[in-house]
């Protein structure tokens, strides 16, 4: 009964991997397919960046939004209360006066707003001065501030691409879109050739296996949810909404998974509207720090799992009642929960199981699962590596050894620590909840770097 219910198990964790890489593959080919031209018509877009203690990173963030070439757009910066000198870096980087400005009058819920700022030379730059209240609470001020029906979500370490508002505005045009997300791309894994940043692995180890897990979680595993219409997470680096459908769905919850929460709102309201559609736009791209310590990773990962466990605990009884009717449920259930959570709680009681029948256990069967789930894993890679190719996300060929090195050690090393982190982190949310949780960042001066 165990061999059969391991083989079942066994077969689930390989088969859902080997869905998404195929739909992942499909998803691409429709989407260069149906790719629109530049559209003629400039939609208003509002971008919003909640910060919090972000003084070493934030003037690199003006800089680069300073630098984009689309006209109707705003900036939105929320400063939650920052503890360091967020607002006066963001004070130094745009010249501001005080305005009187009025806001839209809303049910959203946000902590009282100090003072509202407008730049003097810029003036489609906008600073929101507010009491802390955390990053869902400086979102529903921003959203409250916005003149425009398009609204960005931006972590404040990301950059966007230049393209990136150009292809959001064709996205929006069709008026069935209701939200989108964005592509998020490792900032350090950057490289300024030719007036575009390139891909390259000349970097840290940390960092090197997070840029080819963002490959993989967004050129194959997002791209395939949203195919599938069962997209769960538009990322809080970057995400893309209708104004009107955030205010109808209460805007965000004050929660630790705040990215989560709102796109699961945004997909009930799918549910009343079945025209509207939810996509994944791999061509419209955000560059964003990622941790280069173990210690800031973990804290940023146990973050993370909180986060889904959250919006688990809160939406059970709607998945479980529509887990065969509804895509969204069945894939955060079957794919996200059991294969990801359950499965590793499951691997790991199995390995401590075989630790001590070494001398019953047949081997073979280990050897079976280390190949077929190696093989897995390594196609995994080469597949979110094409499909990335094809977006002109090309590493130099000076790279080659780097990248199957990175590949092996992500095979031997880096998988398992994802499983122990999500073991931990599940824990963690019942043990204590928590708010922002930033990891450090590094401060450094990537339009410098890349300018060399």
């Amino acid at each position: 009964m165990i061999i059969i219910f391991s083989i079942m198990l066994f077969s689930m964790t390989i088969l859902f991997p080997i869905y998404h890489m195929i739909n992942g593959l499909f998803a691409m080919k429709q989407y260069t397919r149906k790719k629109t031209p530049i559209s003629e018509r400039k939609r208003g877009i509002s971008v919003l960046i909640p910060c919090y203690n972000e003084a070493t990173i934030i003037e690199t963030t003006i800089e680069s939004m300073k630098k984009l070439t689309y006209k109707n757009v705003e900036f939105i910066f929320i400063n939650d209360g920052s503890a360091d000198h967020t607002l006066e870096k963001i004070c130094e980087s745009i010249q501001l006066k005080q305005v009187d400005k009025r806001y839209l009058l809303t049910k959203l819920e946000f902590k009282p707003i100090k003072a509202i700022y407008e730049g003097i030379q810029h003036a489609n730059f906008i600073l929101i001065d507010k009491l802390n209240g955390g990053k869902a609470d400086a979102l529903n001020a921003g959203i409250m501030l916005a003149t425009h029906t398009i609204i960005i979500t931006l972590d404040a370490d990301s950059i966007l691409d230049n393209r990136a508002l150009d292809r959001i505005n064709d996205a929006f045009e069709d008026k069935e879109v209701i939200a989108a997300g964005g592509i998020v791309h490792v900032l350090q894994g950057r490289k300024w050739k030719n007036g575009t940043l390139f891909p390259t692995l000349k970097t840290k180890l940390i960092v090197k296996l997070q840029i080819l897990e963002y490959f993989r979680g967004f050129f194959i595993y997002k791209s395939s949810l949203a195919k599938s219409n069962a997209l769960s997470i538009i990322s809080g680096a970057f995400g893309v909404f209708r104004k009107d459908v955030l205010l109808h769905v209460n805007g965000y919850r004050n929660t630790v998974g705040e990215d989560i929460d709102i796109t699961i709102k945004v997909q009930n309201y799918l549910k009343q509207h079945p025209r509207s559609k939810i996509i994944f736009l791999p061509d419209a791209a955000c560059y964003t720090e990622v941790p280069e310590s173990w210690r800031d990773l973990y804290k940023q990962r146990i973050r993370w799992q909180k986060a889904f466990t959250d919006c688990l605990v809160l939406y059970k009884k709607e998945f479980l009642t529509t887990i065969f009717t509804r895509k969204l449920s069945f894939f955060f259930l079957i794919d996200s929960f059991f294969i990801g959570i359950v499965c590793s709680y499951i691997f790991f009681t199995g390995v401590i199981w075989i630790l001590f029948n070494l001398n019953t256990f047949d081997s073979r069967f280990i050897l079976l699962y280390i190949i077929l789930s190696s093989t897995c894993n390594l196609l995994y890679n080469f597949v979110a590596l094409y499909v990335a190719s094809k977006y002109n996300q090309i590493f130099p060929r000076v790279n080659i050894h780097s990248i199957a090195l990175t590949i092996v050690l992500d095979l031997i090393f880096f998988r398992f620590l994802n499983i122990l982190i999500i073991c931990i982190g599940t824990i963690s949310y019942f043990i204590k909840r928590e708010g922002w949780n930033k990891v450090a960042r590094t401060g450094r001066d990537y339009s410098f770097e890349q300018g060399n």
